[in-house]
């Protein structure tokens, strides 16, 4: 007589060779906490980022691509901060436990200068710890212009040659026009990049949920 296995125990079979999804996006959130942005400005900043990572929409997206996710926080020269470490999004859970970790999160710095080449920098650093991620994204907030730091073309240089996306998001003042949106695209984002506006910190929630969603969605859509 031939024995034939039980349902459960083919079920657990296969799924013990079931080859593990790949990683799709590694995305470092590069968050400006500089001396412009204020302890309100902060808080839109942290609340707006843990809402967008909380979105139906991008939470689907982050799962389907078995996203990886890390958050820095930069301003001046040396202070850069890894704030959040990768986070892989295999299941709900755990976009909805990385959104409540953004939401905590403590301000790293107050008092210091805008150096937007080191913020590219560090997050380069970061990607060697998620070999496996087929794309490599650096999304950059900011609301103002270098006043330290080092070359911010030739940080895009490097990463281009790194084959590593930087993407920007744009704060700018109400009724200045918008000149961190033109700083951005002309000497910031990689050619493959692209530049989100919000214009002034309360339109910053909806921006990064917009920006997130393009770059973590962009191959399923």
């Amino acid at each position: 007589m031939i024995r034939r296995p039980a349902p459960l125990a083919c079920l657990l079979a296969s799924l013990l060779v079931r080859p593990a999804l790949a990683c799709d996006t590694a995305l470092v959130l590069a968050i400006d906490v500089s001396n412009s942005v204020d302890a309100a400005e902060y808080r839109l900043q942290v609340d707006g980022m843990a809402d967008a990572l909380a979105d139906p929409e991008i939470l689907q997206a982050a799962v389907d691509g078995q996203v990886a996710i890390a958050v820095l926080q930069w301003s001046g020269v040396g202070r850069q901060e890894v704030s959040i470490p990768w986070r892989r999004i295999g299941v709900a859970a755990d976009a909805l436990a990385l959104s409540a970790e953004a939401r905590a999160l403590p301000r790293a710095f107050t008092l210091s200068d805008t150096a937007p080449a080191e913020a590219v920098m560090a997050g380069l650093a970061l990607f060697g710890e998620v070999p496996d991620c087929r794309r490599r994204i650096i999304d950059v907030s900011g609301d103002g212009t270098p006043n330290a730091g080092g070359s911010v073309p030739a940080a895009r240089t490097a990463a281009e040659q790194a084959g590593v996306t930087i993407n920007g998001l744009a704060i700018e003042s109400l009724g200045r026009g918008q000149p961190i949106t033109s700083f951005f695209a002309r000497r910031l984002v990689t050619g493959d990049g692209f530049v989100i506006t919000a214009r002034g910190h309360r339109d910053y929630p909806e921006a990064i949920r917009r920006k997130i969603l393009r770059e973590i969605s962009r191959v399923f859509g």
